[in-house]
């Protein structure tokens, strides 16, 4: 079976960088109140940016990095929950904005999970009739936020980030085993974006303010904190490996209290659990990607590495992969 290759890993965030303090004039809140809370220091959020254009200009720097042209894409998937539109989606746009004329091109909803399900959909389509393609998870939650709400708008923030994949023979570099979980009994804990039923014979009287983040937070932090070592766990005993034979693990960014706990049952060292939420808060599906990015750039994460991925979030959804990168 041909192996699974990362070319490149690139990402994109929006120029405006909001302080928590900044936040102090839209709700009562303060640096410290957040900071020792969730470990988010700062967010990036756009000032005009789409999501459409974030994962443009991800998709323009694979493309560059690489030496690729579009059109040796065979696919183009967009992990979001904050799409532009509801149709044409956003990888569509991408793909027309890139001349990836080849290329056929969809958007995944799987929330914070999104980038790893992608991941999923992509190496199945790798081992078929494809050979190269282009994931990108990217959001603009901030759209999504009442700005009012500290229990919520504190943690979000906006950004995209994406990697080239493609068949190889390579036995350097492979994805390992996969976990992928649903818990749809749980769904109502994190919910954003509501469309309401708006035709004149609806009688949908669904309060508006549901587009916005609603969250129970003891649950999901119970769900994450249990729920998502397990899905690692199953994961690394699928690949035949142990836990302590992953060399990094690179968690969706909520909060840094949930990537210490998740270290702790795990019974790894933090240090193994690399973190950037401080600087770009909980950014849904780009977080991991990003955070994958900024770790080859700075050199941590190099070929050969034993890395475990995993996303989890609404839905609520868990997603691991395992790969060796």
């Amino acid at each position: 079976m041909a192996g699974i290759r990362i070319v490149q890993t690139a990402h994109e965030v929006p120029d405006k960088v909001v302080l928590n303090d900044e936040l102090k004039q839209y709700m009562d809140t303060s640096d410290e109140w957040i900071s020792s809370r969730t470990g988010i220091r700062q967010r990036h959020v756009s000032t005009g940016q789409t999501t459409a254009d974030l994962c443009t200009s991800v998709a323009q720097q694979l493309l560059a990095q690489s030496g690729w042209s579009a059109d040796d894409l065979d696919f183009i998937i967009v992990a979001t929950m904050s799409p532009d539109y509801m149709t044409p989606a956003t990888a569509a746009i991408v793909q027309n904005r890139i001349h990836a004329q080849h290329a056929f091109a969809f958007d995944l909803s799987a929330a914070c999970s999104g980038f790893i399900y992608g991941l999923r959909v992509a190496k199945d389509l790798l081992a078929g009739d494809c050979h190269r393609g282009l994931l990108i998870g990217g959001e603009v939650l901030s759209k999504l936020v009442d700005w009012q709400e500290r229990s919520t708008a504190v943690l979000f923030g906006d950004g995209a980030g994406g990697v080239l994949l493609e068949q190889s023979d390579e036995t350097a570099s492979q994805f390992l085993a996969s976990d992928l979980q649903t818990l749809g009994e749980l769904g109502d804990r994190l919910t954003a974006g509501y469309q309401p039923v708006t035709s004149p014979f609806a009688t949908d009287a669904t309060d508006p303010h549901q587009r916005y983040f609603e969250m129970d937070g003891r649950a999901v932090y119970k769900f994450a904190t249990h729920d998502v070592p397990r899905s690692i766990e199953r994961a690394v005993t699928a690949s035949s490996l142990m836990v302590k034979d992953v060399d990094y693990f690179l968690l969706h960014q909520a909060n840094q209290r949930i990537i210490d706990q998740i270290a702790k049952r795990l019974a790894q060292p933090t240090d193994k659990f690399l973190s950037n939420v401080a600087n770009y808060g909980n950014t849904s599906a780009a977080s991991v990607p990003i955070l994958l990015d900024e770790a080859v750039r700075n050199g941590t994460i190099q070929r050969g590495q034993t890395i475990a991925l995993s996303g989890f979030g609404g839905g609520l959804t868990i997603g691991t992969q395992l790969i060796q990168y």
